[in-house]
C-alpha cells in the first residue's frame, strides 16, 4: 500500500508502537539473545527459568510447558527461542489467531518430534476446540481426532512425542484456568528500568557497529517506554540521523535532535499520544469524558485510542479511567504545559485531582 504524504501512520507503524513490522522482525532476529546469560533484564524470570531448564537436561527430560505473560516486546520469543537452544531443540513458532479449528491444532501437533518446542503466540486468542484439544495433548500427550459427522463420528486417539509448549500471552486474564493450569512454570514479564535499557541499547549498538555514548544511550533508554524492542527501534532511527547529519556517533545532543524530528518526546510520548493529551485537556478542560467522544476528537478509532495510547497514558500517570469517564492527571497538564482551569464544577471528578 502507498502512502501521500496527507496518511497518518497506522498503529502498527508508530516508533513507540509494541508491533514489530517486516524490517523490526529482521533485525529483531539479528539482535536476539541466544541464551539466557545473554539476556537482559526479567532477573527473576531469567532465575526460575534456568533452574527449570538444568533440572529438565540433569533428568534427560522434557521441559516442562512454560507459559510468558506481559506487553508486547519484552522478550516473550526471544525467550522461547532460548528455551529451545538451552534443551538442544528445535522449534516450532505460530499463534493463537492462525489456529482457527480443532484439526489446524492436531496437525501441527502430530508433526512434533520429540522434545521440541511449540512456541504459540497469543494464545489467548486460540478458538475454544482447538484450546480443548490442548488440554489432552499438554496432559497425557495425546489427541483424539474426530473423524466423521454426526452419530457415526468415531474418536481416532492419536500420541504424540513429548514436547514442550510454550505459551505466550499479552492478556493472561483471558487464559481459561484449566488451561493455565496445565503449565508447569509461569512467569510475568515486567517493564524495563532504564538502567537495563540502557545495556539492551549498548548490546545492540555494539551489534550495529554504531557509535554511542553514555549520555546518548540514556536519552534514548528514558524514551523507550520500558520496552527493549522500542530501545532498539529508537536506536536505529538515531543512528540514521547521525550518519546524516553529523559523524555517526550517538551523543545526547544528537539523541534528543533524532527524536524531536520522530516526535517522541522526553518521556516517550508520540503523536499520538499527545493528540489524546491535547484533545481531553483543551476540547474537553481535562475530563471527564466518553472513549468514543475523546476518539471522534483525535480523529482514531475507538479500539486504537483504548489499545494503543492508553495503556502508556495511565501507566505513566498522565490519564485516569473513571466510571464517568477518562480523566485528564495534573501530570498531564504539567507535562504539556498548559495551565488547568481555576475553577472546577462541583462533582466533576476533576476537582478531587487537583486537590480541590
Amino acid at each position: 500500500m502507498n502512502w501521500d504524504d496527507t496518511t497518518e501512520p497506522t498503529a502498527a507503524e508508530r516508533l513507540v508502537g509494541s508491533v514489530a513490522d517486516g524490517e523490526d522482525q529482521a533485525v529483531e532476529a539479528a539482535l536476539r539473545p541466544r541464551d539466557l546469560d545473554e539476556f537482559i533484564g526479567q532477573e527473576k524470570v531469567r532465575e526460575q527459568l534456568d533452574l527449570v531448564l538444568r533440572a529438565a537436561r540433569a533428568r534427560g527430560a522434557t521441559a516442562d510447558h512454560v507459559l510468558l505473560s506481559g506487553a508486547p516486546g519484552l522478550g516473550k520469543t526471544t525467550l522461547s527461542m532460548i528455551i529451545a537452544a538451552e534443551m538442544e531443540a528445535p522449534i516450532r513458532i505460530t499463534s493463537g489467531p492462525a489456529i482457527q479449528h480443532a484439526g489446524d491444532l492436531a496437525a501441527i501437533l502430530s508433526s512434533l518430534q520429540e522434545g521440541e518446542v511449540l512456541f504459540l503466540d497469543e494464545i489467548h486468542r486460540m478458538s475454544r476446540p482447538a484450546e480443548e484439544m490442548l488440554y489432552m495433548a499438554m496432559e497425557d500427550f495425546r489427541v483424539d481426532v474426530i473423524v466423521g459427522k454426526g452419530p457415526g463420528a468415531t474418536a481416532i486417539p492419536l500420541e504424540l512425542p513429548p514436547f514442550t509448549l510454550v505459551g505466550a500471552t499479552t492478556r493472561a486474564g483471558l487464559l481459561p484456568p484449566p488451561l493455565r493450569d496445565r503449565f508447569g512454570f509461569t512467569a510475568h514479564m515486567e517493564f524495563y528500568e532504564p538502567t537495563e535499557l540502557e545495556r539492551v541499547i549498548h548490546r545492540s549498538a555494539n551489534l550495529l557497529d554504531v557509535g554511542i555514548e553514555a549520555d546518548g544511550a540514556a536519552e534514548i533508554a528514558g524514551r523507550s517506554r520500558g520496552t527493549p524492542r522500542i530501545a532498539n527501534r529508537l536506536l536505529r532511527r538515531v543512528r540514521d540521523y547521525a550518519q546524516v547529519k553529523a559523524d555517526g556517533r550517538i551523543t545526547r545532543e544528537i539523541a534528543e535532535a533524532a527524536l524531536a524530528v520522530y516526535e517522541v518526546d522526553a518521556r516517550g510520548l508520540d503523536r499520538l499520544d499527545r493528540a489524546v493529551l491535547e484533545a481531553l485537556l483543551k476540547l474537553f478542560g481535562g475530563g471527564p469524558v466518553g472513549l468514543s467522544t475523546l476518539a471522534v476528537a483525535v480523529g482514531e478509532e475507538r479500539e486504537t485510542v483504548e489499545e494503543v495510547a492508553e495503556p502508556f497514558l495511565v501507566r505513566e500517570g498522565l490519564l485516569a479511567r473513571t466510571p464517568r469517564g477518562r480523566v485528564a492527571t495534573p501530570a498531564a497538564w504539567t507535562h504539556l504545559g498548559i495551565v488547568p482551569p481555576g475553577a472546577r464544577a462541583a462533582g466533576s471528578g476533576q476537582g478531587d485531582l487537583f486537590g480541590a
